[in-house]
């Protein structure tokens, strides 16, 4: 299973319900939560009472009602603040409602009529309640608007009507929203719309020569991405909507090298160092992201996390074999940096003679970490060998190939026999090799280049620096071209 840290904050899989405490007292606590509710026509029945936490769900507290649909949920110590929702006893949510610092409010609805929930003793949920009234008349509207732009829309005529309706509609929502935020800007409310929203797309400039500068709407939504948002406010965690915001920010709005996320992330994490919960949160949520990331050289940020954060001491929230995965991941990732020289490789061929990777001349190193009884090794190493016989061997590039699996020198041998893997250069490291690696605490190949699957794949330049890893061997072509290209007179 993936190894996730926000998994071990929630205790829970995303969108999956867990009542993860108990909660109920008789009694008013003067310093807790009590919430008396009517739920009509449940009775007799268990509802429950559940939060936001990130993309995840988790439910808080539960409580039975009576033979008059009446129930009460009570604690000795109060709930985070943030958005929370009400349960049925068949795990449907039924509807929102807001928790802020006053935490003694009735709660009276109709679960067949939920635009019409009646709070008493909280001023934010009466306000909450209006809006989502409001939000239950307009949100039908412009759903439908949208399936009929998908699916009714004959022409470009039909398209723009049902556009500049949808535009009507959400502009009458962002009005109402604007409207709290004026009337009302301490409330939780206008803070969350603050926080939710994104900034619009401002016209684009002319630059001196006359043209128009089409870069400038993008940059001033990234710049202002965050205007209204307070990273120490720990009642985002409990939204539906702040996680994925900082998704859209981050694969969005921000390039996709290593140091441009790094500063976008370290001005979040440092932002919140106040609220300890958000701050976990958040260092979580990227050190999931990009401890291995989908795109290559990503897994600097996961390094910089360790760096920064992980190894100056903010690990006591995490358990002793999550902390061993993440200190083994980043001692694994050190070694095999874009941009860094390789690590040596001083193996043994078949016959026992020395095989170093240094002693390659090349433009290009091509070095493949595989397993002879790997099923997708025995697939792509032919693959390969077709390239580098029908291309890659006219412009220089070299392959060092190494066995990984100490155990199948005849199986490795025979592979290269069969599959006329000729002009290669084939190592491998015997057990005793290992052993010694072992003995005298120094890394093998499988940590200084992060073999944790075969085959595992690099290329490296004329100096032996890492160019790429863990790419498709099309992809890895690809940058052989672009390079020769460049490199050309």
């Amino acid at each position: 299973m993936r190894f996730t840290l926000l998994l071990l904050l929630t205790g829970i899989f995303s969108s999956t319900f867990v009542y993860s405490k108990n909660l109920q007292d008789s009694l008013p606590a003067k310093n807790g939560y009590y919430i008396p509710i009517t739920l009509t026509p449940y009775k007799n029945a268990k509802i429950y009472l559940g939060t936001y936490y990130g993309k995840n769900k988790i439910l808080v507290d539960s409580c039975m009602l009576n033979e008059k649909s009446e129930g009460l949920f009570s604690g000795s110590a109060k709930l985070d603040e943030g958005i929370y929702f009400l349960v049925s006893p068949q795990r449907t949510l039924l509807f929102e409602v807001l928790m802020d610092s006053a935490q003694h409010f009735s709660i009276q609805s109709d679960s067949s009529q939920l635009a019409d929930i009646q709070t008493e003793g909280s001023a934010e949920n009466k306000l909450f309640a209006d809006y989502s009234r409001y939000l239950l008349k307009v949100a039908p509207k412009i759903n439908t608007l949208q399936s009929e732009m998908k699916h009714s829309a004959k022409n470009k005529k039909d398209s723009t009507a049902i556009m500049d309706q949808i535009k009507l509609w959400s502009d009458s929502m962002n009005q109402y929203r604007d409207h709290i935020v004026k009337q009302y800007p301490e409330s939780m409310l206008a803070t969350l719309f603050e926080a939710v929203k994104v900034p619009s797309f401002p016209p684009m400039p002319v630059k001196p020569d006359g043209t128009k500068d089409s870069a400038y709407p993008w940059q001033y939504v990234k710049e202002h991405f965050w205007d209204q948002v307070n990273f120490y406010d720990g009642r985002l965690l409990h939204t539906p909507f702040f996680d994925s915001k900082i998704n859209d920010y981050l694969d969005n709005y921000i390039s996709q090298q290593p140091d441009s996320v790094i500063d976008a992330i370290n001005y979040m994490l440092l932002s919140s160092r106040s609220n300890e919960k958000m701050f976990q949160y958040l260092l979580a949520k990227f050190t999931d992201k990009y401890i291995n990331p989908q795109i290559m050289g990503q897994d600097k940020v996961f390094l910089f996390l360790f760096d920064h954060y992980f190894s100056k001491g903010d690990t006591g929230w995490l358990n002793a074999s999550q902390k061993k995965y993440i200190f083994d991941r980043a001692y694994s990732l050190i070694a095999n940096q874009l941009g860094d020289a390789a690590p040596q490789l001083d193996l043994v061929d078949s016959s026992g003679n020395e095989a170093s990777l240094y002693a390659i001349k090349a433009p290009f190193t091509f070095v493949i970490f595989w397993d002879p009884l790997c099923s997708h090794c025995q697939e792509q190493v032919p693959e390969l060998d077709s390239l580098y016989e029908h291309k890659w061997k006219s412009l220089g590039v070299k392959i060092f190939a190494v066995n990984t699996n100490e155990n199948t020198k005849p199986d490795w041998e025979k592979f290269i026999i069969e599959h006329h893997l000729n002009g290669w250069i084939h190592a491998w490291q015997p057990r005793e090799g290992r052993l010694a690696d072992e003995q005298n605490a120094k890394p093998n190949f499988r940590q200084l280049f992060d073999i944790t699957q075969t085959p595992t794949t690099y290329l490296l330049d004329e100096n032996k620096k890492i160019i790429a890893k863990k790419l498709s061997f099309e992809q890895y072509d690809q940058i052989i071209e672009s390079k020769l290209k460049n490199t050309t007179p």
